[in-house]
């Protein structure tokens, strides 16, 4: 089953090779040459939250880091490489920080479990929520109060990114950026 399943996705990649070829011969080679994203895409790891496909965007068109529940923690060392490249060298002119309802790590921080090593990534999750335990213990409907926890990360993520010192640079060197919140609702699109 293993086997089978990595040489569908060997047979996927050519089939979409294949596509692109057909539509622009040179579409490899210039790809190859540039990257000049206007968008830096913080996004959550969930596998049903495709940047690109969600967007409608090509290979070149979004620069893009994901981690569980889209977080912006200052120490994360991948999470600030990502953005400084971003924002320092490609010169992304937007930053969207993109949740999705239903989202495994904003659950995973409501409930009492434990998840090993994850718990570590989890207690920043569970920081945002003691900011808003008061709006949220009052939600008594668990998927209202999840729906709502997503909203509030997001906002609080992109407050997050907006105090980095890159983001800060940026803005003092009026270099064009701009941060949006997006929530995604993986049932709806």
């Amino acid at each position: 089953m293993e086997k089978d399943f990595y040489h569908k996705i060997i047979q996927h990649n050519k089939n979409w090779v294949s596509k692109k070829l057909a539509l622009d011969a040179d579409f490899f080679k210039k790809l190859e040459h540039q990257q000049q994203p206007s968008l830096l895409w913080i996004g959550c790891a969930d596998s049903r939250v495709p940047a690109n496909e969600i967007i409608g965007a090509e290979s070149g068109e979004v620069f893009v880091h994901r981690n569980i529940s889209n977080m912006v923690i200052h120490s994360d060392m991948s999470l600030l490489s990502v953005l400084d490249y971003a924002v320092t060298i490609l010169k992304v002119k937007h930053i969207i920080v993109c949740g999705h309802y239903n989202c495994g790590g904003i659950n995973a921080a409501m409930s009492k479990q434990h998840f090993g090593i994850l718990d570590n990534w989890i207690r920043h999750i569970k920081d945002v929520y003691r900011f808003h335990s008061k709006e949220l213990d009052a939600i008594t409907s668990e998927t209202q109060k999840s729906n709502r926890f997503v909203e509030l990360n997001i906002v609080e993520q992109v407050c997050n990114l907006a105090k980095t010192s890159i983001v800060q640079a940026a803005w003092a060197n009026k270099q064009p950026l701009s941060i949006h919140g997006w929530v995604y609702g993986v049932g709806s699109g």
